[in-house]
Formats: structure tokens, C-alpha cells, sequence
């Protein structure tokens, strides 16, 4: 399988959370991907569990206020950065990186203080891409093709 080269920070695209080309950053030590996600509540649509949120920050340039909903959550234990364990809502959805749609898992988590609203885990790059540290945006030329 190729594996295409990305750089430390990528605009991807979330079709599913009305999201284009937003910046993200590559953290190769982190195991899975997160989304900032606002007003997180489980409600109950036509008869259905469902996952009600917000993606992103008031104020990111790509903030639409939209809600989104997600039927296929569940809930998982992870890790944050201070390497305290809490429980996130964890989402199915697709992302396109470098000109390829893929299938992803992404927790949804406050993301406020951090600079990045968006990080993409080693459990997407596997198998998929190689990162150049030194350089960002390296996904555009094969979005351009």
C-alpha cells in the first residue's frame, strides 16, 4: 500500500460535521484523534438515542454553530494529555486527507486550551501516511491532482 507523505499540521475535510479544510494537527504519540466538540448531550430523536454537539470553538474560523447529530456513539476511556483517565464520546465518521476519503474514530473532547481543535492520532496514520515533521500542508499537492 502507498503511503502518502503529510506534514506536522493538514487541513482535512469532515463532510459529516460540515467541515472543509480545516487545519489539524499530526501527533504521532497520540493513539487516537480527537474533535473539540461544544454542548455534548445524548437526546432522544425519533425514538432513538442519539449524540447532539457542536464541533469546533466559537470564534475558529470554520465554527458554523451547527449541530450535529450521531446515532452510532459510544462511550470510551482514554488518556488526555495531562495522562488523567476520563470517559469521552467516541464517533464513527469519514475525514479526507491528501486527496483520499477514509473511515476514522475520533473522540469528542474539550479542546479549548489547546492551540489545535483538531488532532489526528497514530490509529488513523497507520498504514496510511508518513509524517515530515519539518514541513506542513504537504497533503495540498495531492489535493490538487
Amino acid at each position: 500500500m502507498d503511503q502518502k507523505i503529510i506534514g506536522r499540521k493538514e487541513k482535512i475535510s469532515l463532510p459529516e460535521l460540515g467541515l472543509r479544510l480545516v487545519w489539524a494537527k499530526v501527533d504521532t504519540g497520540a493513539y487516537t484523534s480527537s474533535i473539540h466538540a461544544e454542548n455534548l448531550e445524548v437526546v432522544e430523536l425519533d425514538g432513538k438515542r442519539v449524540l447532539k454537539f457542536q464541533p469546533l470553538l466559537p470564534g475558529h474560523k470554520a465554527y458554523t454553530g451547527d449541530e450535529v447529530f450521531f446515532e452510532h456513539f459510544r462511550e470510551k476511556k482514554v488518556k488526555n494529555s495531562f495522562g488523567q483517565a476520563e470517559v469521552r464520546y467516541l464517533i464513527e465518521t469519514t475525514f479526507e486527507l491528501a486527496g483520499e476519503s477514509y473511515s476514522a474514530e475520533f473522540t469528542l473532547s474539550d479542546r479549548s486550551k489547546m492551540r489545535n481543535a483538531i488532532l489526528l492520532g497514530r490509529k488513523i496514520l497507520k498504514n496510511r501516511f508518513l509524517v515530515d515533521v519539518s514541513k506542513v500542508n504537504l497533503a495540498r499537492p495531492y489535493r490538487t491532482k
